[in-house]
């Protein structure tokens, strides 16, 4: 069976790989996740509805579409395959328990399609429920709207390329923008034709707190000209909306607080009772090195927040790493090894470019297989020893900025699964060199 990809992008309009909901046990098929033992898990009656519109003729129309390869774990993949460029494993269990997980939050949650907009990873987090997506550009709706007529678009980018707006609103018929000057609001209205029938949200900026990543230096305002701009938005005749975004991987739940607070002074200050309230993403991933607390913290103090506001809201999230991270490995192998360094099949220009961001701190975890004569994969004990790590292009920089800690005995030949790789991966990879990963499986359930 073959795995290996191409060079060149990916087709967009390639068929729907195979979902979550299809390789799962008919009560998972109906709406209900199964846990690692095969039974059902509860789920709140909104996103069972949501899950049982994949219909029959959906299913009809995706058995005949082209079958991603199926495996029961990793280690019969790499036993049956061998491969020797990267692959993408995709675990649809995994989407599922991560979809589920925000239906506790209190409102609606909106996969941010820039963490990974692969065909095989939109086709999984639809499936698994999810039907309101975080598009930032008119490529992203387009994507969306083509592969799943039922979800609704939300233009959450507070700077468009001109004309995207106008083509938003009037072919795709997308009600929800962001702006965080005067231009752009300018632009938008004029683009739409005014205001009436849409809902724009104002972008604050916030303080960098307990994020990796802070979202705030380049787009976003003070609550002052927020505030202008909300009386500006209630006279074109727009539903006035709060927006902020409190950094990438964000550790501490009372960000969010904080945030939510500065936007009730903002309402306060502009005299405004807001329609909406989107407190952007920032929901972290189970990486190593970073102290992830449980998203049940992230919820409780959302909600306790915004219960303090003196009208409610609709509330709206933007999800990306937290909805698709886990559900994604990647399968390495190395290359070469020359003393303490190792040279693998994928690199920074590959899938590893998030490791290399100022101020990042956190790991993929890692499992390490060697083949043996039977070729059998086994998989090796946790690696206490350091190794340099390099890609395969021609390029110096073209290796990780921090070793990683693998076996002593590593050896050309061995895999190294990379877990968790889901997010800012697959979206950043470049052709470099004639680079470029792109071979997919479905792994488990």
């Amino acid at each position: 069976m073959k795995l290996y990809g191409y060079l060149g992008k990916p087709d967009l309009n390639a068929p729907r790989a195979p979902m979550a909901a299809e390789t799962m046990p008919d009560h998972a098929i109906a709406g209900l996740p199964v846990d690692p033992h095969g039974s059902p898990a509860k789920r709140r009656p909104g996103l069972e509805r949501r899950m049982n519109q994949i219909t029959p003729s959906d299913r009809s129309r995706l058995q005949g579409a082209e079958a991603l390869p199926r495996f029961a774990t990793v280690e019969q993949l790499i036993e049956q395959t061998r491969p020797v460029l990267p692959v993408y494993c995709i675990f649809p269990e995994r989407f599922a328990l991560a979809a589920q997980r925000f239906q506790d939050f209190p409102g609606d949650a909106l996969y941010a399609v820039k963490a990974n907009p692969a065909p095989q990873v939109l086709d999984q987090v639809y499936a698994a429920g999810i039907r309101h997506f975080d598009t930032a550009s008119l490529a992203e709706i387009e994507l969306v709207r083509r592969r799943y007529p039922d979800a609704r678009c939300h233009f959450m980018a507070p700077v468009r390329i001109a004309g995207a707006a106008h083509a938003a609103f009037h072919k795709h018929g997308i009600t929800d923008y962001v702006v965080d000057c005067d231009f752009e609001l300018d632009k938008l209205v004029t683009e739409t034709g005014g205001g009436k029938g849409l809902r724009i949200f104002v972008r604050l900026s916030t303080p960098l707190g307990g994020a990796l990543l802070e979202l705030s230096s380049k787009f976003g305002t003070t609550p002052e000209e927020a505030a202008a701009l909300l009386k500006r938005v209630v006279a074109s005749g727009a539903e006035p909306g709060l927006t902020f975004h409190v950094g990438s991987q964000c550790l501490s739940p009372f960000s969010y607080a904080q945030a939510i607070e500065m936007a009730r002074r903002t309402a306060e200050l502009a005299h405004v009772e807001i329609a909406a309230l989107d407190i952007g993403g920032g929901f972290p991933g189970p990486y190593h090195n970073n102290d992830v607390p449980p998203y049940r913290s992230y919820f409780d103090t959302i909600r306790e927040a915004v219960d303090a506001l003196p009208h409610k809201p609709d509330l709206l999230c933007e999800p990306g790493r937290a909805l698709i991270a886990e559900g994604v490995s990647v399968i390495t192998q190395v290359v070469l090894r020359k003393d303490d360094k190792i040279y693998l099949n994928d690199g920074i220009y590959g899938s590893f470019d998030e490791l290399t961001l100022p101020g990042w701190t956190a790991d993929y975890p890692l499992r390490v297989f060697s083949v043996d004569d039977g070729r059998h994969p086994v998989l090796q004990p946790d690696g206490h020893t350091p190794f340099r790590v390099y890609g395969p292009t021609c390029d110096t920089l073209d290796v990780l900025p921090r070793p990683l800690m693998l076996p002593e005995n590593i050896k050309p030949g061995d895999y190294i699964v990379v877990d968790a790789i889901g997010a800012y991966s697959v979206a950043l990879r470049t052709t470099f060199n004639g680079f470029y990963p792109d071979s997919w499986a479905i792994v488990g359930n």
